[in-house]
């Protein structure tokens, strides 16, 4: 009863209501939203599967086609075509699909010939995919990515029903040595955690193109991507956020369904891609935007009121145990989806990435904002 005796300034006040609000916030999220990915657990599915096309497009992508290719085009299972649209290519990647199309009936080459007087975006490419596919469900990949198993398309393939317009699956990257490897890892873990929870709660808002699935009707309909044809990025999350619902959109974590990408060998490639991602976080639905923003805010406020109190309140028993609490709800959360997602090497870092995130992408924020890049370079 001493404790709460004690005298406490009117800033001390406004800080501990600002944390306790942070710590709700956090609490919200990952009890909402996070947690849910971590106690998914996959259920076979016994619908009749229908035929799917995969769609690759591919510029310069020559040794990432002969590593990974046949590892779509030997898939099990019966009815697919695979379409790689070779984007004004000038490496090997022509000869490649050249070779494989001899060995594989399945496999369908489109080629853009390189045109000084037109530019464009991955989106002409995956339009142009998108066309050529005789199928209506389309399962998107990249040409740097690799299905984890041999039932990738299956698991796709029966997650679709009547009402499925799209689904949404998990895309992470090969595991590498060194710090960077292990922040982009976690980094598209925590990502996933988050589209995947928010779609799982009802508020789809974006998957990832190395790993994503929908119906062509839907992409025909819609006009493709309509306005934002132009942007170099949005060819996933933009077409995503603007169509997905609650009604339409299944998540599949069925570690079967997993693909693995090449991720940034430096620091610098990675800044580039992180700033071309987010490029388009302000393009989102309204209310996407909000939930995008609520949570690393809160998450910076958590941090940093946590060790401000600390220093300067005599409340610090209060304090300690509610961020206690927040943190050992993060890492429990963390450690269910980093063993569904097969990240579990990862968890030791989790706490100190989850630290350092939010600055980050605050950084590459400001930068995505400030800068302009150009609209059609893709890779």
């Amino acid at each position: 009863m001493r404790m709460f005796a004690v005298q406490v300034s009117i800033i001390e006040l406004i800080l501990l209501v600002l944390f306790a609000i942070a710590v709700f916030m956090q609490l919200f999220y990952y009890f909402i939203f996070y947690l849910r990915p971590g106690l998914y657990r996959h259920t076979e599915n016994t619908r009749e599967s229908a035929p799917v096309s995969v769609i690759i497009c591919a510029r310069n992508e020559a040794d990432n086609l002969k590593s990974f290719l046949p590892l779509v085009l030997e898939q099990d299972y019966d009815d697919y075509e695979v379409i790689v649209v070779n984007d004004c290519s000038d490496d090997d990647t022509e000869d490649i699909l050249k070779k494989y199309s001899f060995e594989y009936d399945r496999l369908k080459a489109v080629t853009i010939h390189k045109e000084l007087s037109l530019r464009h975006s991955k989106k002409m490419a995956l339009f142009i995919g998108i066309k050529e596919a005789k199928n209506e469900l389309l399962l998107l990949t990249d040409a740097d990515c690799q299905p984890v198993t041999s039932h990738w398309i299956s698991s796709f393939a029966a997650s679709f029903s009547r009402k499925t317009d799209f689904v949404i699956g998990y895309g992470g990257y090969i595991r590498g040595k060194g710090l960077l490897n292990k922040y982009i890892r976690y980094d598209s873990m925590f990502i996933a955690m988050q589209y995947s929870g928010m779609a799982m709660a009802g508020l789809p808002y974006m998957g990832v193109g190395r790993n994503l699935a929908y119906k062509k009707s839907v992409f025909m309909k819609n006009r493709g991507f309509g306005p934002n044809f132009y942007l170099q990025s949005g060819d996933d999350d933009l077409f995503v956020n603007k169509l997905a619902r609650k009604r339409n959109t299944i998540v599949n974590l069925d570690p079967a369904s997993f693909t693995r990408s090449i991720p940034s060998a430096t620091w610098k490639n990675y800044y580039k891609q992180k700033i071309r991602h987010l490029s388009t976080a302000s393009l989102y639905r309204n209310i996407t935007k909000l939930f995008l923003i609520i949570e690393p805010v809160s998450r910076l406020l958590f941090y940093s009121l946590l060790i401000v109190l600390l220093l300067i309140t005599k409340l610090y028993i209060p304090v300690i145990i509610l961020a206690s609490f927040v943190i050992l709800s993060k890492f429990i959360t963390l450690a269910l989806v980093q063993k569904n997602l097969n990240e579990i090497d990862l968890l030791v870092f989790s706490l100190i990435f989850d630290i350092i995130s939010p600055i980050l992408t605050v950084y590459f924020l400001i930068n995505s904002t400030l800068k302009r890049y150009q609209y059609y370079e893709w890779k």
